[in-house]
């Protein structure tokens, strides 16, 4: 019986380790701090540059095709469970993954309107929009998520989130309103990426460990922006040697929001319903177990137990990587193209910007107009904000405040917010511009009264 329990707790505690490894612990390559999963996808990338483009392009065709003609429901799509979960959506989203395929080829082809580089294609392939879309972001995504998809499973399938739900239901819960596996996602997300935490938390959804509720606060609560970014971000403004304070301010911002968002609307809204029944863990400890730490272990066994081998972590790990890559990868195309476009092309995001004067001037922020302009704008891409704000304003502590924001705003569309758009997670398009809004509003409360303390 020993020998037997021995063998079940190095099936729990040996993948989810190398897990751990993988995904969550912060390491240092050429200089500066990534995760093992990261440096695989870049050393990949690194081998497969020269087709990654050409790559994104066949799938996000695949995805136009195959959505369209689930339409019709043939047999050979719903009678495979994989390509039907991959490949069937509603009307509307067919269309965006078909408007994502006519951008990706165009960008890909150079298809321009002229020689003049004027026209409407023009400005829909350039590196500015669909350009940067193609080569600069879906050329990571695609194999983030091979990678991260295949061996998500040692995160997900050996009871490692049984563990640490068990142990920190009565922390995470009280606190930000969710059960304490989510504490993989967000430790994930946190020191990860944020897209990895997407990945992560639209597959418990799935599977029916979180609730609609639960997993919207997960999803644009804590799929926080990695630390590199972060870097890249305080580095365009030419303020790096503030990094220290930047990023722990970016911390506490995402903790307070984290604590205050699940509270409001429309996070406190949702409904505590579940895709499938039944796999939710209780939330107090059983009788019979003396300690979190006995029923945490028990309900990790008991996972690892049931797990059949390499061939159910392969399947599920295809699995996991193919939805995304059919799924999102379309949408990121589209809609971070779309939102790109406007940003670039139109006065909508500086007219937008207009509301938040009072409160930028109320804070006594140096050059309000300036930095009102970039308020909305990081709702389509994070990186535009310090973008304008390198280019148009000279105050250091405005700038500043700009960084800060753009990274703790959280949901762009061209990455988590398409991310979220395109999975099963229970999130709207107006849901997550009302979440945008808020989490812009708490950080500037925040940072702006510290700015003035540092500058």
């Amino acid at each position: 019986m020993e020998t037997k329990r021995g063998g079940l707790i190095a099936k729990f505690l040996i993948p989810s380790i190398v897990g751990i490894i993988l995904f969550m612990i912060p390491v240092k390559y050429d200089g500066s701090w990534t995760i093992c999963v990261k440096i695989l996808a870049d050393k990949l990338g690194a081998v497969m540059v020269n087709i990654l483009p050409l790559l994104c392009v066949i799938i996000v065709a695949i995805s136009a095709i195959m959505s369209f003609i689930a339409l019709f429901k043939p047999k050979f799509i719903t009678e495979h469970p994989l390509i039907n979960d991959t490949f069937a959506t509603t009307p509307v989203w067919v269309v965006i993954r078909i408007i994502g395929a006519v951008f990706i080829i165009m960008t890909y082809a150079g298809i321009r309107a002229g020689d003049d580089d004027t026209g409407f294609a023009h400005m829909i392939t350039e590196g500015g929009a669909g350009g940067f879309i193609l080569y600069d972001l879906e050329t990571v995504l695609v194999l983030i998520f091979a990678i991260a998809g295949l061996l998500l499973p040692l995160l997900l399938d050996f009871g490692l989130l049984e563990f640490v739900g068990a142990l920190l239901t009565k922390v995470m819960r009280p606190l930000f309103k969710v059960p304490g596996r989510a504490a993989v996602d967000c430790i994930t997300s946190w020191i990860g990426d944020g897209t990895l935490g997407v990945m992560l938390t639209c597959n418990q959804y799935e599977g029916g460990y979180y609730s609609a509720r639960e997993a919207s606060i997960i999803s644009t609560t804590f799929s926080a922006v990695s630390i590199t970014f972060s870097i890249v971000v305080l580095a365009q403004v030419g303020l790096m040697e503030y990094f220290g304070i930047y990023y722990l301010i970016i911390c506490l911002v995402g903790v307070v929001c984290a604590i205050v968002l699940p509270r409001i609307p429309p996070l406190s809204l949702k409904k505590d319903t579940y895709l499938v029944e039944g796999k939710a863990m209780p939330e107090t400890v059983p009788e019979q177990y003396k300690s979190s730490v006995d029923y945490g272990m028990d309900l990790a066994l008991t996972r690892a137990k049931g797990h059949k081998g390499i061939g159910q972590f392969l399947e599920n790990g295809v699995k996991n990587a193919v939805g995304m890559w059919f799924g999102i990868l379309p949408t990121v195309m589209a809609i971070g193209t779309i939102a790109l476009l406007l940003a670039n092309n139109t006065p909508v995001f500086e007219i937008l910007g207009k509301p938040f004067m009072p409160l930028l001037e109320l804070l006594q922020l140096p050059e309000a107009a300036e930095a009102s302009k970039t308020m909305i704008v990081g709702f389509t891409d994070m990186f535009t904000p310090s973008i304008i704000a390198a280019e148009g304003i000279t105050s250091e502590l405005t700038r500043f405040v700009v960084a800060v924001v753009s990274v703790t705003q959280l949901i762009y569309l061209s990455e988590v917010g398409g991310l979220i758009l395109g999975s099963k997670l229970p999130v709207k398009l107006w849901e997550l511009f009302v979440l945008f809004l808020e989490r812009t509003i708490i950080s500037l409360i925040i940072v702006c009264p510290l700015a003035h303390l540092i500058f």
